[in-house]
């Protein structure tokens, strides 16, 4: 009987648990949530274009360099504690919902999946958070920072060798996700010429993220093949170093065209998206 008992007690808090994620409010914070990325990734997507105007001496054009321009603006303080909040918010849904919901669905993959996009917002938050409590990040110099303690560990250079290969897995999968359309699956796309704009920039921001990402993870593994820190330098030097390719210009501006793609399919996805 006990153990009856146990599980009529875990059932209701389970329940209670999926209905708090379910209720109203919370929906919204999500949705604003996916709002915030978007508008981050249209102003990284401007300073990876200006790097275009200016030869590569700019604003960094990452996430760090998207609050510092959203800190510069009027208001600037009251919009990171709504970036700060709707990110966090964002976050914890995400890791509630796979967690509560993960079971009942047809692959434990998107339970994972859920479980590390809320973890990867709740990091963004806490960089937000720094900015909205006056402080600032060099995101280069952060990475560079980690990567070196990552290389003074026993076996580091083949841990930071592993982090590159799993960035260019996570690239791979945001192409194959952009260019299979498998982004249709997260929101309830509207029929029409709505459609298929909000299709449209889900393609073109998918890849355009995915390619940055590859870029991401080539620096990683440069640096443990170099045994040099240095080399990685986040997404800020992976949009730089896009320059020294052949046709490196007209990379660099696709790319940035494709995460300003994104960020206008973020706001579509806050607007459509399938929550839960």
């Amino acid at each position: 009987m006990p153990s009856t008992s146990n599980s009529s007690s875990s059932h209701s808090t389970r329940s209670s648990a999926r209905s708090a994620t379910n209720s109203h409010a919370v929906r919204v914070i999500a949705r604003s949530g996916y709002a915030v990325n978007g508008l981050l990734h249209i102003l990284i997507g401007v300073i990876a274009l200006q790097l275009l105007l200016t030869g590569g001496e700019s604003t960094d054009a990452d996430q760090s360099g998207a609050l510092q321009s959203l800190a510069s603006t009027p208001f600037g303080g009251i919009l990171l504690w709504i970036v700060t909040i709707g990110l966090a918010m964002l976050g914890l849904w995400l890791i509630v919902d796979g967690i509560l919901q993960g079971p009942a669905r047809d692959s434990k993959k998107k339970l994972v999946v859920g479980i590390v996009k809320g973890l990867v917002y709740l990091a963004l938050a806490s960089t937000a958070l720094s900015f909205a409590l006056g402080g600032s990040s060099d995101s280069s110099g952060d990475t560079q920072s980690m990567t070196a303690q990552l290389m003074a560990a026993p076996a580091g250079i083949i841990l930071v060798f592993l982090v590159g290969l799993v960035v260019l897995a996570v690239g791979g999968y945001f192409i194959r996700k952009g260019v299979t359309q498998g982004f249709r699956d997260d929101l309830s796309i509207p029929a029409g010429t709505a459609g298929t704009v909000i299709t449209g920039l889900g393609v073109a921001g998918y890849v355009a993220k995915g390619v940055a990402l590859l870029a991401v993870g080539g620096l990683f593994i440069a640096a443990a093949v170099t045994s040099d820190a240095s080399e990685s330098t986040g997404l800020d030097g992976a949009l730089r170093s896009l320059l020294a390719l052949p046709f490196g210009v007209w990379i660099l501006g696709l790319v940035g065209g494709g995460l300003i793609a994104y960020g206008v399919y973020c706001f579509a996805r806050a607007r459509y998206a399938n929550l839960g």
